[in-house]
């Protein structure tokens, strides 16, 4: 049951990029299907994403048409932090098909980061600005193809 249930919740899209699935972002921290109970713990990008309500309701309608479950329960925890470098694979592609670059990898010492342009792939890019129209995203300026992009900002518990 916990294989089929984790497989409805890639249907469950991130309202704001729905392009990604919660399971490809990360989110999912722990899924425990028990007879016709099933629990799932969810971990939000960041502690005030207003969109918690829609992934709960969304989490819930998904599971709700296996038809397995009488009750589902799902929860957002805060321990062990979302950190970005949660991103499977997969999601890291589905951030750049929409037109978002995925978070970076690798930080400097400094904090600084770089991203690439999700449109051409140059890495001559520059922030245009920090806030992006979600706290988990920045706006940023392609020199290259002169596109302007949103990337998922790098969250880290080394920050």
């Amino acid at each position: 049951m916990e294989k089929a249930a984790l497989e409805a919740l890639h249907n469950v899209k991130d309202p704001e990029i729905d392009s990604i699935s919660i399971v490809d972002l990360g989110m999912v921290e722990h899924l425990k299907a028990e007879g016709s109970t099933v629990m799932v713990e969810l971990l939000p990008t960041f502690m005030g994403c207003p969109a918690l309500d829609i992934i709960r309701k969304n989490v819930e309608a998904e599971l709700g048409k296996l038809g397995s479950f009488e009750k589902i329960e799902v929860q957002f925890i805060y321990h062990p932090p979302w950190t970005s470098d949660r991103v499977t694979e997969k999601g890291r592609i589905q951030l750049k098909e929409f037109g978002i670059a995925p978070p970076p990898e690798l930080i400097s010492e400094t904090g600084e980061w770089h991203v690439e342009c999700p449109f051409c792939g140059s890495a001559y890019t520059t922030m245009d600005n920090l806030f992006g129209p979600t706290a988990c995203r920045s706006i940023l300026y392609c020199k290259s193809c002169r596109n302007p992009f949103e990337a998922m900002k790098p969250v880290s518990t080394m920050m």
